[in-house]
């Protein structure tokens, strides 16, 4: 095997069981009883606006019955809300509630000072070269899934 794949399966291992370990303690800082994979729903709902229950577990790659089960939690803790979708009104979209996200909006702040204060030593250039090539692999990924997961549909 290449030395730069070893190297860099090595680095993107501790990268992944680092990013897992800050998911949760983000989560915990949104609510105290947030789980911590529902914290990339937030961060997709600020960013995306509201979304079908389908589009969420499609996008985050679950199944319709845990979207339910953690939407239903993020509801109880008051940081999601459920309205009719117009375009539908048997389906509903979830959409962050003032509260949501405000409380997002803070930890979110907090993580992007911690990631600029972490990259002060680096060049711009090297910043803007990191987030190119991390886009690079996910969109890679992201096309991958979606080729599984249209052969699949087709089995």
């Amino acid at each position: 095997m290449d030395h730069a794949f070893l190297a860099l399966e090595r680095e993107l291992a501790v990268f992944l069981r680092r990013a897992r370990a800050a998911s949760g303690e983000l989560a915990r800082e949104v609510h105290p009883e947030l789980d911590s994979a529902a914290y990339g729903l937030l961060m997709r709902l600020e960013d995306a606006g509201p979304q079908r229950a389908t589009e969420l577990a499609g996008f985050v790659g679950v199944g319709k019955a845990t979207m339910s089960r953690q939407l239903r939690a993020l509801e109880g803790l008051g940081l999601v809300t459920r309205t009719p979708d117009p375009a539908d009104g048997r389906a509903f979209l979830v959409e962050l509630t003032e509260e949501g996200r405000s409380r997002f909006s803070a930890v979110r702040g907090a993580r992007r000072a911690r990631y600029a204060r972490r990259l002060a030593g680096w060049e711009r250039s090297e910043v803007a070269e990191l987030a190119r090539l991390l886009h690079r692999l996910n969109a890679e990924q992201e096309a991958d899934d979606r080729g599984q997961t249209a052969r699949a549909a087709q089995e």
